[in-house]
């Protein structure tokens, strides 16, 4: 069980999905489609920016068991609170009803890496707190906005078709960050060094 928690946690997995909601989002407010990559985006760049400073200069805080924010939880949290979210709202049921699925399908995929020895407990409890902000400063933009009701039987059908020809694929973000990560430190002393 705990093994399928990781694969729908995998970029693989959630950066189509969160494509996906984008079109859905883009067919009636362009703005707000944007937004929901932006905010994605910087919770990413977070998770990666932990990633880069841990195997680039071994950056980590032993006292509390932290190297690296899990980027599995932080997507899952956030792409799956959206979607579901978003996906009851156009079904006519209540999103709140969304908002903690998703909430549980990110603590349960971070539980699921803490149980496959990937990450530490306070490396998945960031990862959850970085999605559900990334999945909180989304959905309170669209409390206000204007929003299309999508077709909930199309949009449901695109979401398990996509899910379910992505699921079990993973992304090699980790070893492009693990390989390039010393050409970044190298690059970043030897600037420092022509400044000084």
């Amino acid at each position: 069980m705990w093994h399928a928690f990781t694969n729908i946690g995998d970029a693989a997995v959630t950066l189509p999905v969160a494509i996906v909601c984008a079109g859905w989002i883009a067919m009636s407010n362009l703005r707000l489609a944007f937004r929901w990559g932006l905010v994605l985006s910087a919770g990413m760049a977070l998770v990666g920016a932990t990633k880069i400073l841990y195997a680039g200069w071994g950056v980590s805080f032993p006292e509390i068991e932290f190297r690296v924010i899990s980027g599995h939880t932080m997507l899952a949290t956030s792409v799956w609170t959206v979607t579901i979210a978003l996906l009851l709202r156009s079904w006519g049921l209540p999103a709140t009803v969304g908002v903690i699925g998703g909430l549980i399908v990110g603590a349960c995929t971070g539980l699921a890496r803490v149980f496959d020895d990937s990450h530490s407990l306070s490396e998945v409890a960031i990862g959850w707190v970085v999605g559900a902000v990334v999945g909180a400063v989304f959905l309170r933009a669209c409390v206000n906005a204007k929003l299309e009701q999508f077709r909930p039987m199309a949009v449901t059908i695109t979401l398990l078709v996509v899910s379910t020809l992505a699921y079990g694929h993973t992304t090699p973000f980790q070893r492009l960050i693990d390989g390039h990560s010393p050409a970044i430190r190298a690059r970043a002393a030897a600037d420092v060094s022509r400044v000084f």
